[in-house]
């Protein structure tokens, strides 16, 4: 049976969590101002190799902000973030920011209503503050280590599942397409009962977990930046933080599953006995 984080986590200062809830959520609300705005307007596609990596004026304009208010605020923290890539010693720090200015660029870029901004705190025990802004649902969920989760201030505490039947899981792509044993997993929630969503933002998919509309989420792989801040939330609010080998890993290099205590071990299964026999 699965069980709760058993991990041990140091200790931040309490000041340092509140101005840094504080500040990420300003961020947050910054960030939802300009998306709202500007959705499917102002792409630029990239060079890169998959037709869905989009760089936008958005993606840019958002991240030298949040650097900007970040670097003011907190001197010394280095910023990691998607557009930019990472401040000197952020790889070293007791401390790294790290931000996607916008998480499911390509819902973005053609208006689909479906992406976030991700901004979490982090130190080696993982995400410290993590907040995660909705902009279409007018939403803006944060957690701090030991403080819990809340969505529009109100506190979230997830409701564990006990079975999987008529549960939605959800997944995302990899940066090429499907992930190997992708489609295998597919039937193997199929028969279960379970439904498997691709929405197109790795952020509100684990959010997705922490609100209770998900049963879990398995991202076979990812940037930290698309997921900390909802992995914080996620944590905060009762899931359980898994690696493809079932260890309590909060930000596993080889995938993540983020899942209610109840139903952790079965989804598990799914995606070990999947990806095992995948090409």
């Amino acid at each position: 049976m699965t069980l709760l984080s058993s991990r041990p986590s140091q200790p931040v200062e309490p000041g340092l969590l509140s101005r840094a809830l504080e500040v990420a959520g300003r961020l947050a609300n910054d960030a939802t101002d300009v998306i709202t705005a500007t959705a499917g307007r102002g792409a630029h596609p990239s060079t890169l190799d998959s037709p869905f990596d989009w760089v936008t004026d958005t993606d840019r304009i958002l991240e030298r902000h949040t650097r900007r208010v970040l670097t003011a605020e907190f001197p010394g923290i280095p910023v990691v973030g998607h557009e930019f890539g990472a401040d000197h010693g952020a790889d070293v720090a007791e401390y790294r920011w790290v931000v996607d200015s916008v998480d499911g660029t390509a819902n973005y870029v053609a208006g689909v209503p479906w992406c976030a901004y991700s901004l979490a705190l982090i130190d080696a025990s993982g995400p410290v503050v993590g907040v995660v802004a909705d902009p279409y649902r007018a939403q803006i969920y944060a957690a701090a280590r030991g403080r819990g989760a809340r969505a529009n201030g109100k506190p979230i505490q997830l409701v564990d599942r006990r079975v999987t039947a008529g549960a939605i899981v959800c997944t995302e792509l990899a940066r090429k397409g499907p992930w190997p044993g992708m489609g295998g997993f597919i039937e193997r929630a199929a028969a279960a009962h379970a439904g498997v969503r691709v929405l197109g933002s790795a952020a509100l998919s684990i959010a997705q977990v922490a609100l209770g509309h998900a049963a879990a989420a398995v991202l076979h792989s990812y940037h930290e930046w698309d997921v900390a801040g909802s992995v914080a939330m996620a944590i905060e609010a009762g899931a359980v933080v898994l690696d493809k080998h079932g260890e309590d890993t909060t930000l596993p290099t080889d995938g993540l599953l983020v899942a209610a205590p109840g139903v952790a071990d079965e989804v598990l299964s799914w995606w070990q006995e999947t990806a095992t026999v995948a090409p």
